[in-house]
């Protein structure tokens, strides 16, 4: 499926997304130093495509697994925001009952089966749900959201073994932001490596695109999921993104003395927001506009959002909102 397959209301619906999980992100980076959020923060800000172009594929069923960056993949899925900020302060009404933190999301209501904090644990978890699915004879398919430093583990080939062996109905997203906390692909591994290859040598089909491109990254999503679904068999993507900002905090991209400047200069000439509005001009659409009412709404739902977190309890030993200990 091309772009030209896409229609503006689906343009806009992504265009809301990205720039929904911009300002969700983008609120808690300026609201971190209150010290009011009791965890630490992996910011995905920057790479908000692929997550708001998977999720569009997806039906509400469909089960998806994160990572420690995992804020971008629960929104886009539909998980609670409340639930979310209520999470990051620690509070009982969290997503994960004020027990997880930011690292430890899920909302199954919306198929967003969890995140952990350990590189590439959800991959092998992801593939037991597909298993399951499999099993059961169901029609839903899985996708597991990673970063390509979690391709390194041993676990993910294992997992892609094993998703080629038993044919799951899988998708691998691998976020590649070249990045593994401050070290860049090209000190950690050979020039002759490749996701891809790694992933065909399993027998699986993939699928590569630029997730700050509008017109790949909603058509390679389209095009993997329908894959997966017609043939019942696993496959993987590998978008190329940006995070702008440090691998655990809010610090800004001018403030990381280990990229260059001309490689951040490039990035935020192709922001995933900016590149997506201007397709939506050329479709003639209003897109300052649009985006200023969107981000009217967001503010509300933002502000609502902190506001619960702070009047909401904190929980004990005997339990939370959505969970009991002995």
């Amino acid at each position: 499926m091309s772009i030209k397959n896409y229609s503006k209301e689906q343009i806009v619906d992504f265009f809301s997304m990205i720039i929904r999980i911009r300002m969700i992100e983008q609120s808690i980076a300026d609201r971190y130093h209150l010290e009011e959020m009791k965890c630490p923060m992996h910011l995905s800000i920057g790479q908000e495509g692929p997550a708001a172009a998977i999720a569009m594929c997806l039906n509400p069923e469909d089960k998806m697994l994160s990572t420690h960056r995992s804020h971008a993949h629960y929104l886009a899925k539909g998980g609670s925001l409340n639930g979310m900020i209520a999470e990051m302060f620690g509070k009982n009404t969290g997503c994960s009952g004020g027990m997880g933190g930011s690292m430890h999301l899920i909302d199954k209501s919306c198929g967003f089966e969890g995140a952990t904090a350990i590189v590439g644990n959800t991959i092998p978890i992801a593939t037991g749900v597909a298993f399951a699915q499999k099993i059961a004879k169901s029609n839903l398919i899985t996708v597991v959201c990673l970063g390509e430093g979690a391709t390194e583990e041993g676990v993910f080939s294992e997992s892609l073994n094993l998703a080629s062996l038993k044919k799951l109905p899988m998708i691998f997203l691998v976020e590649n932001n070249n990045f593994s906390v401050y070290t860049p692909l090209s000190e950690r591994q050979s020039k002759n490596r490749s996701i891809v290859k790694i992933s065909e040598a399993h027998g699986i089909k993939s699928f590569v695109g630029n997730g700050n491109f509008v017109e790949d990254v909603l058509s390679v999503s389209s095009n993997a999921t329908e894959y997966v679904r017609k043939f019942g068999l696993p496959a993987l993507i590998e978008f190329k993104t940006y995070r702008y900002l440090e691998h655990c905090g809010p610090n800004k991209d001018d403030d990381l003395c280990y990229r260059s400047k001309e490689e951040i200069r490039y990035w935020h000439l192709n922001d995933v927001i900016m590149r997506t509005s201007e397709l939506l001009d050329n479709m003639s659409v209003d897109a300052t506009n649009l985006r200023e009412n969107i981000q009217k709404r967001v503010t509300n739902e933002i502000d609502l959002a902190f506001k619960l977190a702070v009047e909401a309890k904190t929980p004990t030993l005997k339990g939370s909102a959505r969970f009991e200990y002995a």
